[in-house]
């Protein structure tokens, strides 16, 4: 082993400190988060209570740990689209008609949404017809889209048809988004509120999270009324308006239809203000001021047009249509009708901000009682403290002195992974504390790997130096193998994940590299520190290791047939539970609505079940929830209802109606979360789970084909399947709900046990080159128990980390837990007792791979 330089030194142990530095506002949490709100509202002297010298970055709480509003929307992209097309039918209608005689007549047709279908009669043919449908053709404004036009025109069997482009599709997609994520951000931040997130996912959807508000119906009151404002001409009225005009209901009286004129005069895009007020016989309304722009085409047509009617349209209602009795300069006005003050104040807001270009529908809505984050604060937190004791306790018994070198760099990998969070401006969820502590669980398994690499070179008699050296050799190529598959499927869970599961996977990602950083510099420049100063000529380790046989000796091929035959039982059993019994499948992936209510009164589930069938709501499901950590008085009840209708989502009415029959019945309950998910998005995240652990199997599949052998792939893929099957088997017989957050728990099950396979194989490709004619299964055999002590230490580390969250963690994250501490548990099994049975059944070609390559080279007669 090489002594380190002085750079590498500084360069390790600076990253260390700039970690460090970068966590320290963390521990000031409630300061720094009280003096980063000031920085935004204040001056800098009001905000003066975190030292500017001090980085102030911390990492974001989610809404599961703060409390607030969660919503997914999706753009009707479609909506805008048929707008375009309903503004361009009077241009092109009047353009056609200017081509008389040769026209004859010009005629709308009813087709697809988005599309205008036109028949034209005349002598002249549909070339020149085509030419002026095409001069209403834009360039389209994107380099994706350079050289192409917004529009096209084409010949469909004698009827004119006018569409978007897929290019012009797309930019106009662009552009609705991206103005619908401004007018978001600039309702939301006239509220005040703090540290929203709003993001856009996929292609036509927007992601809105608020801490702070009350309910997810009030942030949709913010943000998801359109207030789309126009000032039409009107072509005339009556209780059914036809003709080309459009025809929009009045506000006041839906059985009065106007027909207006599509083409608007002015719209809200030409306001500058708009304040709430009150009109000249003292009725609450809204005052409006033009753009130079606006106010001269606003005066320019009310000059032009007095004696007219004119219609002020409000997201396609007519809220009032006046008489122009005069020219009106200056472009101000104001906007009556039956308002009240609250009505004009929010209405006024929604148009100084902005008009929503489209309309937004809510496929998922989340509202998390800050009483229940702060409940999820105080038990991940806890079971955090716990899990980290615990598990640099076991280290220090098992390994000694090594142990506390594993202790310090394990905190140090807490340390920098929390530091990297708040730089990056990562948003911590329940998921992602249980991320943190997996991986510290999962952080020793390095040093695990090392200290046991180190022992078989000591036992070797090589000097104390070369051993350590050459222990760190040894184990590196077993851990990047083994960490790399980690962050495959991280990777995969961040890439096709959403919410909560994208922050586990960010947390498990990040805390995978560390702990690499950690255990490969950290604790090697340590050691070598500490052999610089002490010299030691001898060395053993101490601990509870120490009492263990240097070299065990087990025949784990002993019972091969009772061992894969009860794995493969398991298999058919789990296979024949899931076909009978099913998965509970949550709403994330039926659809529906799900409250979380807690009281402090004894539950009557029956009473709480009768009050809903007299409101009609049938079929809930009603549970109790019990947890350990609840206190005397705290009792807790989930409900769920199945979805309405064919976009299997739940009302904003039927949530009410539940909620005020359960106030009824117990007038002291509290709901601390309701949720709700559309049939859309729920089967877009079944299909997106699926996805994601076909995807992670076939990522670990081909990595390990890659690295080792065919063979070794498929040992490894089939133990992957045996841990998904044998984990859904458990969760059907004890009918446990199956949620996202166990998807991710499968993804998590498929990297560690994938890691304990790979180190075992790791060690088997090293012994296959070292003993070239042991038998395969005494290699097997041999590999496996030199191995042993790293999969025990691991599995222990993890498992103790994992069972201070399982019981001090909270019953809202005990299912992802309990799938993943299963899950570790049958990965150990497959790890020992299926993957290697599978490689020994297929047997490994010996050769060498110059002796493969003359194998296949064609023979030549001589």
């Amino acid at each position: 082993m090489n002594r380190p330089s002085i750079w590498k030194r500084i360069g390790v142990w600076g990253i260390c400190l700039l970690c460090l530095w970068l966590a320290l506002p963390n521990a000031f949490y409630s300061r720094v988060e009280h003096h980063n709100d000031l920085a935004t509202t204040s001056t800098p002297a009001e905000a003066d209570n975190w030292p500017s010298w001090l980085p102030s970055n911390l990492v974001n709480l989610g809404l599961d740990l703060r409390g607030g509003a969660h919503l997914l929307a999706e753009v009707d992209v479609d909506s805008v689209a048929q707008q375009r097309m309903d503004s361009l039918w009077p241009d092109l209608r009047d353009a056609l008609r200017k081509m008389e005689p040769k026209i004859t007549s010009v005629r709308r047709l009813d087709a697809p949404v988005g599309e205008l279908r036109i028949a034209v009669a005349g002598q002249s043919g549909m070339d020149a017809v085509l030419k002026t449908a095409r001069g209403f053709a834009a360039p389209v404004s994107s380099l994706s889209g350079a050289g192409q036009y917004d529009i096209e025109a084409v010949d469909q069997d004698g009827t004119l048809v006018v569409r978007y482009t897929e290019a012009g599709r797309a930019a106009m997609t662009d552009r609705v988004v991206a103005q619908s994520l401004e007018i978001i951000r600039r309702r939301i931040d006239e509220a005040g509120t703090r540290e929203p997130t709003i993001l856009r996912e996929g292609a036509d959807r927007i992601l809105i999270e608020v801490p702070g508000i009350d309910s997810a119906e009030t942030l949709k009151s913010l943000i998801g009324t359109t207030a789309r404002l126009s000032f039409n001409p009107v072509l005339g009225t009556g209780k059914s308006a036809s003709g080309d005009g459009l025809s929009l209901p009045s506000a006041d009286q839906p059985e009065l239809i106007y027909n207006l004129d599509p083409r608007a005069v002015v719209t809200g895009e030409d306001l500058v203000d708009s304040q709430p007020g009150f009109d000249q016989n003292g009725r609450p309304a809204v005052t409006f001021r033009f753009d130079t722009s606006g106010a001269r085409a606003f005066g320019d047509y009310t000059a032009n047009h007095i004696g007219a009617p004119f219609a002020i349209v409000l997201d396609d209602k007519v809220i009032s249509a006046p008489v122009i009795q005069s020219h009106i300069a200056g472009g101000s006005g104001i906007i009556t009708g039956n308002f009240t003050v609250e009505e004009s104040t929010e209405l006024s807001t929604l148009l100084r901000a902005g008009a929503l270009p489209a309309e937004l529908h809510f496929l998922e809505e989340r509202t998390i009682g800050p009483e229940l984050g702060q409940d999820s604060i105080t038990a991940g937190a806890r079971a955090a403290v716990v899990g980290l004791i615990a598990v640099c306790a076991l280290m220090v018994l098992c390994y000694g002195g090594f142990g506390l070198v594993a202790t310090f760099a394990l905190g140090m990998n807490m340390a920098m992974l929390v530091g990297l969070l708040s730089a990056i401006g990562a948003t911590l969820t329940l998921p992602g504390i249980a991320g943190i502590v997996l991986t510290m669980g999962m952080a020793v398994d390095a040093n695990v790997l090392i200290f046991e690499r180190i022992r078989e070179e000591l036992r070797a008699q090589k000097s104390v130096w070369r051993a350590f050296g050459k222990g760190f050799d040894s184990a590196f190529s077993a851990i990047l193998d083994s960490n790399l598959t980690g962050l495959l499927t991280a990777g995969l869970m961040f890439w096709l994940g959403s919410g909560p599961v994208r922050g586990f996977a960010v947390t498990m990602g990040l805390g995978i590299m560390t702990s690499m950083f950690t255990a490969i510099l950290v604790t090697k420049l340590v050691l070598q520190g500490w052999l610089e100063w002490r010299k030691p000529k001898t060395l053993q380790m101490r601990g509870l290791l120490s009492l263990i046989p240097a070299q065990t000796n087990i025949n784990f091929f002993r019972a091969q047939f009772a061992t894969f035959g009860a794995s493969a039982i398991a298999v058919v059993v789990s296979l024949f539970l899931i076909a009978t019994m099913g998965l509970n499948l949550g709403i994330d992936f039926k659809g529906g609505a799900s409250i979380r209510a807690e009281t402090h009164h004894a539950l009557d589930i029956g009473a709480y079940r009768t009050a809903l069938s007299d409101v009609g709501i049938e079929g809930a499901t009603i549970t109790q929830v019990f947890d350990p950590s609840f206190a005397a008085d705290q009792h807790v009840v989930s409900i769920r209802i199945g979805g309405e209708g064919s976009d299997g989502s739940v009302s904003q009415q039927t949530l009410t109606k539940v909620q005020d029959a359960l106030r009824q019945t117990d007038p002291g309950i509290d709901f601390t979360s309701v949720e709700t998910i559309g049939g859309k998005v729920s089967a877009e995240q079944l299909w997106t789970a699926l996805l994601a652990v076909s995807a992670a199997t076939l990522g670990i599949l081909v990595y390990v084909w890659f690295r080792f052998e065919w063979q070794f792939s498929v040992g490894a893929v089939a133990a992957l399947i045996h841990d998904i099957i044998v984990t859904l088997g458990f969760f059907s017989l004890f009918q446990f709900k199956v949620d996202l957050t166990i998807v991710a728990a499968l993804l998590t099950i498929l990297g560690y046990s994938i890691n304990d396979t790979v180190v075992v194989f790791d060690r088997v490709r090293e012994n296959l080159r070292k003993y070239r004619q042991m038998p395969l299964r005494d290699l097997l055999n041999l590999s496996a128990n030199e191995t042993l002590s790293r999969t025990l230490m691991t599995s222990f580390t993890t498992l103790v980390a994992l069972i201070a969250l399982l019981v001090l963690g909270g019953d809202v994250i005990r299912g992802f837990v309990t799938a993943i501490t299963f899950g570790i548990v049958v990965g150990t099994w497959s790890s020992i007792y299926v993957a290697k049975n599978i490689v020994l059944m297929l047997g490994v070609d010996r050769r060498s791979r110059e002796e493969r390559d003359a194998a296949l080279e064609p023979s030549h007669a001589t």
